[in-house]
C-alpha cells in the first residue's frame, strides 16, 4: 500500500469576473442583442477591449499549477495572505469545486471542516441539528448516536440541546458546529480556519482537540492565520502567494519567511484591513512605524525606540471621549505587551470628519529579536468602536550593546532586557 495520502498535480482554478450585471431583458431585447452581437464584438476587438471572439470577461486565476504530495500521518500547514488561494485549494481537495486544470487524488476517508455550522436550520433544535449536521459531514446515524453525549459536552450546551437554534447566541451555534465536525473519524482531515470560534477557553479546547487528531496518526491539512497553531501542530508548511506555492519546508522556516515578507512595509492603510473585527464605521485610518526621529522603518534594533503613529478620523456622535490602545504580539500570536491612553490619564476627542494623528513611543528596549505585530483598539472603556487585529508587522534585530555579549541570531523568548549579575557576599 502506498504511503501517499494526498497527491496534487498541476492544480489550477480560474474564475470569470464579468462586467456590470445587466437589467432584466425582454424577449425582443434578447433577440436584438443576438442579431447585433457580431458587430459589437468586432468594434470591441478594434478598440482593444476584447481578446477574442467572445465578450470581454476578465479571467482570475485563484490557483496556478499547484503540485505536492502528502504522506499518511503528516500534519501540513497552508498559510498565506488573504486571496492567496488557500480556501480554493481546500475546496478542490474536498470535492466541493472542480479544478480548471490538474488532478488531485486522496486515499482514504476524507472529513472537511470548512464552514462551521453549515446546514444548521434555525427552527430545529440543537439535538436535531446535531444529527442533521453530522449526516451532512458524512457520519452514520449510529456513529452520531454513539458520540452524542461527547459532542454535546464538548460544545458545552447541555442545557440548551433541545432549544431551537434560532434562540442560540452566535457563539453557541459555532461551538456546536465545531464540536460535530471535530468528532469525525476520517483518514484525512481538511481544516480551514475553524479554531477562531467561541471564546478563548473554547478556542484552547479546539486546539487541544486538533492536537489529539494530529497525534492519532491521521493526515491533517490545516489552513489558518494563527501562526501559533501552525507551529504547534504542523511539521511541514506550504506558503501560497497569488495562487502558487511560493515556499515549502519545515514549519518554523516557512513561517519565519512569511512574516519577514509581511513585515516589509512601514505604513498600512486600514480602510479595508482584513483584521478589522468591529461592526462600526472604520475610524482607524492608517498606521505607520517610525524611528524616534520620524524616519519610516519596519525594522528596529533591540535598544532602539519604537514609534507608532495612528491616524484616526472623527468619533461616533454618542461618544465624547475615547482611548487608543496598542497590543504587541509575537510571531506565534502571543500577547507580549498591551497599553492604552486611558491608563496614562489621556483621552482622544475629535469631531466627525476631522482627522488626527496619535503617536506612541516605546522608549526602553524590551523586545528580543524576532517578528511582531501590533493590534489596534479604539473605544471608550465600555464597548469597542474600532478594532484591528495584527494591523501592522515589524522586526526586531540585534545591535551592539556594550554591557553584554550577544549570541548571534538567537533570541530567547520575546522579551529582552539587560540584567545585572553579581556575587553578593554571604
Amino acid at each position: 500500500m502506498s504511503d501517499i495520502a494526498i497527491r496534487a498535480e498541476g492544480l489550477s482554478k480560474s474564475y470569470q469576473i464579468a462586467g456590470q450585471r445587466e437589467k432584466y431583458s425582454t424577449f425582443r431585447d434578447s433577440l436584438m442583442k443576438g442579431l447585433t452581437a457580431p458587430a459589437r464584438r468586432a468594434r470591441a476587438l478594434l478598440r482593444g477591449q476584447a481578446h477574442g471572439a467572445s465578450e470581454l470577461n476578465e479571467t482570475f486565476w485563484a490557483l496556478q499549477d499547484v503540485s505536492f504530495e502528502i504522506k499518511h500521518g503528516e500534519v501540513i500547514g497552508i498559510i498565506g495572505r488573504n486571496g492567496a488561494g488557500k480556501s480554493t485549494l481546500l475546496k478542490i481537495l474536498s470535492r466541493i469545486t472542480e479544478p480548471t486544470r490538474g488532478v488531485a487524488d486522496l486515499y482514504g476517508r476524507v472529513g472537511a471542516l470548512l464552514e462551521v455550522g453549515t446546514g444548521f436550520h434555525p427552527e430545529l433544535t440543537g439535538r436535531e441539528n446535531l444529527y442533521l449536521n453530522g449526516a451532512i459531514l458524512g457520519m452514520k446515524r449510529a456513529e452520531i448516536a454513539r458520540k452524542f453525549d461527547e459532542i454535546v459536552a464538548f460544545a458545552d450546551i447541555e442545557t440548551f440541546i433541545d432549544t431551537p437554534v434560532k434562540h442560540y447566541s452566535s457563539g453557541m451555534g459555532l461551538r456546536l458546529g465545531f464540536s460535530v465536525a471535530a468528532h469525525l473519524d476520517p483518514d484525512i482531515l481538511i481544516v480551514d480556519e475553524v479554531l477562531a470560534v467561541g471564546d478563548a477557553a473554547f478556542q484552547q479546547r479546539c486546539l487541544n482537540k486538533m492536537n489529539a487528531v494530529a497525534n492519532d496518526g491521521r493526515t491533517v491539512l490545516f489552513v489558518t492565520h494563527n501562526m501559533s497553531a501552525v507551529v504547534n501542530l504542523c511539521s511541514r508548511t506550504y506558503l501560497l502567494s497569488h495562487g502558487r506555492i511560493a515556499v515549502e519546508g519545515p514549519t518554523a522556516d516557512v513561517v519565519s519567511q512569511y512574516l519577514s515578507v509581511a513585515n516589509s512595509t512601514d505604513k498600512i492603510s486600514l480602510e479595508q484591513h482584513p483584521g478589522r473585527r468591529s461592526t462600526s464605521k472604520p475610524f482607524l485610518k492608517q498606521v505607520q512605524l517610525t524611528s524616534v526621529d520620524g524616519t519610516p522603518t519596519a525594522q528596529f534594533k533591540v535598544d532602539e525606540p519604537l514609534r507608532v503613529v495612528v491616524e484616526v478620523e472623527g468619533t461616533p456622535n454618542d461618544i465624547r471621549t475615547m482611548s487608543l490602545g496598542l497590543m504587541i504580539k509575537d510571531h506565534l500570536g502571543t500577547t507580549v505587551f498591551a497599553t492604552n491612553m486611558k491608563s496614562y490619564g489621556l483621552i482622544y476627542q475629535n469631531k466627525t470628519g476631522e482627522r488626527a494623528q496619535i503617536a506612541a513611543t516605546f522608549r526602553q528596549p524590551f523586545l528580543a529579536p524576532g517578528s511582531f505585530s501590533i493590534s489596534l483598539y479604539l473605544g471608550n472603556g465600555t464597548y469597542d468602536v474600532d478594532v484591528i487585529d495584527e494591523a501592522i508587522y515589524f522586526d526586531v534585530v540585534w545591535s551592539r550593546i556594550p554591557e553584554i555579549v550577544l549570541p548571534p541570531k538567537k533570541a530567547f523568548g520575546s522579551v529582552f532586557t539587560v540584567v545585572d549579575w553579581n556575587f553578593p557576599s554571604n
